[in-house]
């Protein structure tokens, strides 16, 4: 993947501001969504992929069987409420998480191997989402949108077979936000993507359209230097994974003085997908 390398914070913080700059599209604010990796050797690819084999056939009984044992749990009625709700407890989906915030991401590029390059990706999901199908793009301009909703999802396409062939032949990908499931959700600005395929990749997106992205490399030796801006602005693992396994995480990683932590997974809080342990690569933890 193209990203370029960084030297510093400052270097860094500079890169994401001019990156971030609203350039006159009739919305406020930044168009870009952020996902941060502690290793840039990760790839970004959906944990349903890493299932291996026919892993798409799989998708519709992972959701059918995880909506039916998962009854006490009611997030929304439509299929895209219960991906997120399975997403965010580990279960295997074709989403990917991101997020509005690039501190956020940043604390899960630096909580971890400290001794590997980290990744920060950021795409500009409203350059993206021109490239969506008509019912969907109408959607969102009917709305006045950046990002879809679950309900604005589920208006264009009720089913994910629906969804994948709003695009006929053409893959893509869109961006949603998930209901408010509790803290972490919120105070992680999450955002989600999907593929219109799930046998199609982020990963694969990301060739196909290089002007719609940017990242930038973070070397192993200035991990610890933002990793201390991060601490200073409050972004731990104590605020973006409430209770008593972030707030573990965050003292376990506080009181080992001159590192971030050493390895990968929900217990050190270097994964936005809490609750299920998992250590995949890609993840924003993803």
């Amino acid at each position: 993947m193209r990203l370029h390398e960084v030297s510093s914070w400052r270097e860094l913080d500079d890169a994401i501001c001019e990156a971030s700059r609203p350039r006159g599209t009739g919305h406020a604010h930044s168009p870009l969504v952020f996902r941060g990796l502690a290793r840039s050797t990760y790839s970004h690819v959906s944990s349903l992929s890493r299932l291996r084999g026919d892993y798409a056939a799989l998708e519709p009984h992972l959701v059918r069987n995880f909506r039916k044992y998962a009854c006490r749990a009611t997030p929304g009625e439509t299929v895209w409420d219960w991906l997120a709700l399975g997403q965010h407890h580990g279960l295997p989906t074709r989403l990917l998480d991101w997020t509005f915030s690039p501190l956020v991401a940043l604390h899960f590029a630096t909580a971890s191997w400290p001794e590997d390059d980290g990744a920060l990706l950021a795409v500009d999901c409203e350059r993206a989402h021109r490239l969506l199908p008509g019912p969907l793009r109408e959607e969102l301009d009917r709305e006045g949108a950046l990002v879809f909703s679950t309900e604005m999802l589920a208006r264009a396409a009720h089913d994910l077979e629906g969804f994948g062939r709003l695009g006929g032949d053409r893959p893509f990908l869109a961006f949603f936000e998930p209901p408010s499931l509790d803290e972490r959700v919120v105070n992680q600005s999450s955002v989600l993507s999907a593929t219109s395929s799930p046998a199609y990749q982020v990963q694969e997106w990301l060739a196909a359209h290089p002007g719609l992205w940017r990242g930038w490399l973070i070397p192993a030796r200035i991990k610890s230097e933002i990793r201390e801006r991060l601490d200073q602005a409050g972004i731990t693992e104590r605020v973006l994974l409430p209770g008593l396994d972030g707030l573990a995480a965050w003292l376990r990683r506080y009181y080992t003085p001159g590192e971030v932590g050493r390895g990968a997974g929900e217990d050190d809080g270097s994964t936005m997908a809490g609750g299920s342990g998992r250590q995949e690569e890609g993840w924003m933890g993803a």
